[in-house]
């Protein structure tokens, strides 16, 4: 018998996820690597543990198509818990400040939250798996340091107060990468007056991703032991639907493989700079995504599927 002779085949797609509350991202990875057998596996996008909702996890090759799965559209709703401020920014933490909330409305919640949309400066929580000096947040905390953190610029397409019933006001954000819903939570309090924490959390999409089409951990768990899990997967396309696509014929599509620029002629209007698109070859299948070089007025592969 040779060696690897039992080696489970390759899986090569992305898992909706519905993360339950209490799991850490990185719990759900190494459940589903150990149901399916799978060395490369890994998420696309943490979520704190309070937190439920669309976790996608990639496999396989798809792992490669992380980047786009973290950089599409979140949608979260979360519970504000008013006149507790902690030091995580939820209710995992201990409390650090407390005061009165009973003169807050809805309509000044709604008020305060107005500045929160749009192009907005973040700083991120000290409780978060963001580095400083190759030092990850959370550990420093943990260690009792606190560090200065930078504002940074993320994308609010939109945040509604959508119930209030004091002390706990229901927010639904729209949102870029980047954005911590712990963040918005604790900066609220401020601009209230009267401190405040994420006391729960859910993940309502990411990117094509829907907790409505989810499946839980344990069907996941339970449709890989019995061999069942094919309905589950989508292809590692389907984070990139938002791009263009070309169909390449076989000398093209030799060229891409080897990493060589190809020249497809830019039909009218011109491709932006950088802009990319999906490639597929003449019988349909994903071959990869392509970059626009603009100075140079070629494609380059940028990712390239076997």
């Amino acid at each position: 018998m040779t060696r690897g002779a039992d080696k489970p085949p390759a899986i090569n797609g992305i898992l909706n996820i519905d993360k339950p509350k209490g799991a850490t991202s990185m719990e759900v990875v190494r459940r589903i690597k150990r149901c399916s057998k799978q060395k490369r596996v890994g998420h696309g996008g943490t979520l704190d543990p309070i937190a439920t909702g669309v976790i996608p996890i990639c496999m396989g090759q798809a792992t490669r198509m992380m980047e786009y799965v973290v950089d599409g559209a979140k949608t979260y709703r979360g519970v504000v818990e008013l006149g507790v401020e902690t030091d995580t920014y939820d209710a995992m933490g201990e409390a650090v400040r407390e005061a009165d909330p009973s003169e807050v409305t809805a309509d000044r919640i709604e008020a305060a939250l107005r500045p929160f949309e749009g192009e907005v400066m973040q700083v991120p929580p000290m409780y978060s798996a963001l580095k400083i000096k190759g030092k990850r947040l959370y550990d420093l905390a943990r260690a009792g340091i606190e560090v200065e953190r930078e504002a940074r610029r993320v994308s609010v397409h939109h945040v509604k107060l959508l119930d209030y019933t004091p002390p706990h006001a229901l927010v639904e954000v729209s949102c870029g990468r980047g954005f911590y819903m712990r963040s918005l939570a604790h900066d609220l309090g401020h601009a209230l007056g009267c401190g405040g924490h994420l006391n729960e959390l859910v993940r309502l999409r990411s990117g094509p991703f829907s907790v409505s089409d989810a499946a839980s951990l344990e069907e996941a768990e339970e449709r890989f032991l019995g061999g069942a899990w094919g309905p589950l997967l989508h292809a590692p396309d389907a984070v990139v639907q938002h791009l263009g696509a070309v169909i390449v014929e076989k000398p093209v599509e030799a060229m891409i493989r080897q990493g060589r620029p190809v020249p497809i002629g830019p039909a009218p209007p011109a491709p932006a700079p950088e802009e990319r698109r999906r490639v597929y070859s003449a019988d349909g299948r994903f071959i990869g995504i392509l970059a626009y070089n603009a100075p140079e007025a070629h494609w380059q592969p940028e990712r390239v599927f076997a």
